[in-house]
């Protein structure tokens, strides 16, 4: 998972670019990239660490120009090594492009092993480097970018959400199923896309809607282009956007993310009444569901537990120790809020449950008499291989044990997760247009030894229609 921005402008961009990564930055912390085209050529600078650390003043300065692309990074495919830190730039044919990207491509590695074996080098262990092979090789044999987003529609299989600069002008393109969010706006000086539509927001900037799955949008100066590359009879709109990972005040494909957690909050006490003294949020994430729950309910809802606004998503973090450590620092519980009650804990998912049951052995370790756990997703039972980090089952609790199995590893009175029925109302989208594939085990794209339910893709080539999967000899 991570957070893209370009923003074309008739002012230099850098300074917008940064504030619109701060408001990403909770999709990605490893890293950070901004990259600008001065008129000649492309100014770049990126570094590990948050975009407080990786730019001063002084560097915002030196990134020249009014058009620019900027990327936060959380691995998925790469190892964190300088190397894979976003945007990459290159030159290529008089040329000057930078890319970045933010989903995960399942077929990385057999699209590189394509290209070592015809003599390509990589300098990268990120899937978005092939993505920039497909892009210049199409380049090379006489095609438009057009043409090379149409070769990267059909060969690429995964998500993806992209971002680049081709010489002055600003693209920007979604995989066909829409895994990965992206929207387009306008700010007071031009026109800008983004993963979520609080970077806009960051700039005064006023949302215009979600890039469509599998559209292509050209600016160039003040003309901007749509085009529609390619369909899929069904989308897949990733669900844990809308449980976690995007921020609660940004709109995505439509819906305020906030009001579908508030809705959630309200289900989950409809499928499983229950009294309790109050209700608590695990911050901040649970909060909107918390909220649901308690005007549902019309059981008070008290803050138990205070985060330290210093740290960062504990999920995100690349080893089990380290979250788990974080965990430690990052909560801290009310005694006086929980002593002698009975409370019901709000929060979004449990993926691992050792954080959730380090919670509540500190709610119980400050008095709390009860800990009823609620949840704002369905049990996960399968990795993702789109974008999230849960490479294995193994990591999973839900793959291998049922909810009263879970309950008790995780040392809660009672424990109840949302239905994917449920989870699919409040996100008001049809169920075939998600990606359920972490619920469930089917998944959006055809994935080795996993289930898919067979989504159709087709290339758009003016009124004629070729099928996704025809690739060039």
């Amino acid at each position: 998972m991570c957070g893209i921005v370009g923003i074309s402008s008739s002012a230099d961009v850098s300074f917008s670019l940064y504030y619109a990564l701060y408001a990403l930055q909770h999709r990605g912390q490893e890293s950070a990239g901004i990259a600008t085209f001065n008129g000649s050529g492309l100014c770049k600078y990126k570094e590990n660490g948050l975009v407080s650390e990786v730019f001063n003043e002084q560097v915002l300065k030196s990134l020249v120009g009014k058009v620019g692309i900027g990327h936060v990074r959380y691995p998925t495919t790469g190892e964190n090594r300088p190397e894979n830190i976003q945007p990459f730039l290159f030159t290529f044919h008089g040329h000057v492009i930078a890319i970045a990207h933010n989903g995960n491509l399942v077929n990385y590695r057999e699209l590189r092993a394509e290209f070592e074996n015809r003599g390509q080098i990589f300098w990268s262990t990120s899937d978005t480097e092939v993505i920039s092979k497909i892009i210049t090789e199409s380049i090379r044999k006489g095609g438009t970018i057009e043409d090379a987003v149409k070769k990267c529609m059909a060969c690429l299989k995964g998500s993806y959400s992209v971002v680049m600069l081709y010489d002055g002008d600003l693209y920007a393109f979604r995989d066909p199923h829409g895994i990965r969010p992206l929207c387009f706006g306008r700010t007071e000086s031009g026109y800008m896309v983004a993963s979520e539509s609080v970077a806009l927001d960051a700039l005064n900037g006023k949302l215009e809607r979600d890039v469509l799955p599998g559209e292509m949008i050209h600016i160039s100066g003040d003309e901007i282009r749509f085009k529609q590359i390619a369909v899929a009879s069904r989308k897949g709109h990733c669900v844990f956007e809308y449980i976690y990972f995007a921020r609660a005040d940004s709109y995505i494909d439509g819906s305020l993310v906030y009001d579908v957690r508030r809705k959630i909050g309200a289900q989950i006490f409809e499928e499983k009444p229950i009294q309790a003294d109050a209700v608590c949020t695990v911050p901040d994430s649970g909060t909107a569901y918390a909220v649901g729950f308690s005007e549902k309910s019309s059981i008070p809802f008290v803050e138990c537990l205070i985060k330290n606004r210093y740290m960062g998503r504990t999920f995100i973090m690349p080893t089990q120790e380290k979250r788990e450590r974080a965990v430690r620092i990052k909560l801290n519980p009310i005694p006086d809020h929980l002593r002698d009650r009975s409370i019901i804990l709000v929060d979004d998912s449990i993926v691992r449950g050792t954080t959730s049951r380090r919670i509540i052995e500190s709610m119980k370790d400050a008095g709390a008499r009860e800990i009823h756990m609620r949840i704002g997703s369905p049990i996960i039972k399968a990795p993702c291989y789109l974008g999230v980090d849960m490479p294995t089952r193994a990591e999973l609790i839900g793959s291998d044990k049922d909810v009263e199995q879970v309950r008790k590893s995780i040392t809660a009175t009672s424990l109840h997760y949302l239905s994917i029925e449920s989870l699919v109302n409040a996100i008001g989208l049809p169920c075939h247009d998600l990606c359920l594939g972490c619920l469930t085990g089917c998944y959006p794209v055809e994935i080795r030894n996993e289930q898919c339910d067979d989504r159709c893709v087709t290339l758009v080539d003016r009124d004629v229609q070729t099928s996704l999967f025809e690739r060039e000899s």
